[in-house]
């Protein structure tokens, strides 16, 4: 298994002392069911795991009919599986519990009894539809699992001194020598091409191919299409239009999803389900658009003024470039080294949104077009809310433009800080460059995203 760093967030949930069951959400094939095992094997003398995708009718039998005696419950149970138990350190997972709502709905006698930890998975694609008849338990606490981010995907490679050099770069505002930042480039290169898609990852670590990895993203890609059309219910055309269109979005200068891309005739109101649907399955990331920022971001967000990112970036490079059976080869050679021009900016900004996902932050950016002054147009690709070391550790807005060339202009943030002033804290400027501090704005190296 690889190692996340959504690890330790398990462990502080064990030192509860069983309190709460613990459910793992998030897209689908993001490596929920081989973390919850792992933590089972490695944090408890005993486990037991359910997967109620492939669970034998016995078990869900023991479910539906001894829920009033949870004696009687465990005899059968453990009778059924051949185990031996130990109270007060076994882990039951429930995987997949989304399809047998039962079990979910059982947890709060389970936890009530106190004997065992209970440990659930679901991806999100179809665990709300799995609750319309159940009453969620009060407790039962939640973790979501995506993609690996950048930090996790060198970890992955062997990198961890890599990783740890980035993140002591960051802290100290100093550069990496030329031949570690060189690295450091090239590993991002790679990540933009393979993803945070566990079993993508395990493909091209495997063989170190991209071909085999982009079938194997192909394969991902296509579970997540008959996933849309059986869980969308009457969204289902909608979602699978706008999750098509979202790379021929982002290939544009004007990143703002345009409706029309996905139904000529087509008005928000009738795609607003389809949007959100895709985003709480968490196929794709919507950035909302900020017309007042200030520390409370959502305060002015635009729910029908958005970008669209795909949930993972190597998925859209597949997807992208998937005009043939197979993406060429060309392609992930001209991207691996650099050579293929406007279209990598839809990924690059596409992995800057996913790092910022994975590290907690929603999703916002500004924008404001004036056509009679043209000075007072801007769009500032994502804001995020940090402390201000000039305000003493107060938080303020943060601006952040992100760059796929080393040649570029930053107009908009000169323009954001006169408009905002006082709310400005920190600017930062991602770029394909070495780190570099000027007064209170920072250029970080694309690949130091994961700081943020």
């Amino acid at each position: 298994m690889f190692e996340r760093k959504v690890y330790k967030k398990l462990l502080e949930w064990k030192e509860g002392g069983g309190e709460s069951a613990l459910l793992i959400e998030g897209a689908r094939r993001t490596g929920k069911s081989t973390l919850a095992e792992a933590f089972a094997k490695n944090e408890y003398a005993t486990y037991l795991f359910i997967n109620f995708e492939t669970a034998a009718h016995a078990v869900k039998d023991i479910f539906e009919h001894y829920r009033s005696d949870i004696k009687e419950f465990f005899k059968y149970l453990i009778t059924f599986y051949g185990v031996e138990l130990k109270v007060r350190d076994t882990l039951i997972v429930f995987d997949e519990v989304q399809r047998f709502p039962i079990a979910r709905s059982f947890i709060k006698q389970l936890v009530a009894d106190g004997r065992y930890d209970y440990l659930e998975t679901g991806s999100l694609i179809s665990i709300r539809k799995s609750t319309e008849n159940i009453i969620i338990p009060s407790e039962e606490d939640k973790i979501e699992l995506g993609p690996l981010d950048f930090e996790e995907f060198l970890w992955a490679c062997d990198n961890a001194l890599l990783a740890s050099g980035i993140r002591e770069s960051f802290e100290r505002l100093e550069s990496l020598p030329e031949g570690i930042h060189r690295k450091a480039e090239r590993l991002w290169r790679e990540y933009l091409l393979v993803g945070g898609m566990p079993q993508a990852i395990q493909a091209y670590l495997d063989t170190n191919d991209f071909k085999k990895t982009d079938r194997m993203k192909r394969r991902i890609l296509n579970l997540y299409r008959e996933d849309i059309m059986k869980f969308g219910g009457d969204d289902a055309s909608r979602a699978a239009a706008i999750f098509d269109a979202v790379p021929g979005q982002l290939a544009k200068h004007e990143k703002k999803f345009t409706l029309s891309s996905a139904d000529e005739k087509a008005r928000y109101r009738e795609y607003a389900g389809a949007f959100f649907w895709l985003g709480d399955a968490r196929m794709i990331n919507l950035c909302l658009n900020v017309t007042d920022p200030s520390v409370g971001l959502d305060l002015t967000a635009e729910e029908n003024n958005f970008k669209c990112y795909m949930g993972d970036t190597g998925l859209l490079a597949t997807l992208a470039f998937g005009d043939r059976d197979e993406t060429r080869h060309e392609v992930y050679r001209s991207i691996l080294f650099d050579k293929l021009g406007v279209n990598e900016g839809m990924l690059v900004e596409n992995a800057l949104a996913q790092q910022l996902r994975a590290n907690g932050c929603k999703l916002r950016f500004y924008s404001a077009r004036n056509d009679k002054k043209k000075e007072a147009t801007m769009e500032i690709d994502f804001l995020i809310v940090r402390e201000y070391d000039n305000v003493g550790l107060k938080p303020r807005i943060s601006p952040v433009e992100v760059k796929s060339t080393k040649h570029y202009k930053t107009m908009s943030l000169a323009k954001f800080k006169d408009k905002f002033g006082k709310r400005v804290g920190t600017q930062y400027v991602l770029h394909p460059r070495p780190l570099k501090a000027e007064s209170d704005r920072l250029y970080l190296p694309l690949y130091m995203a994961f700081c943020l």
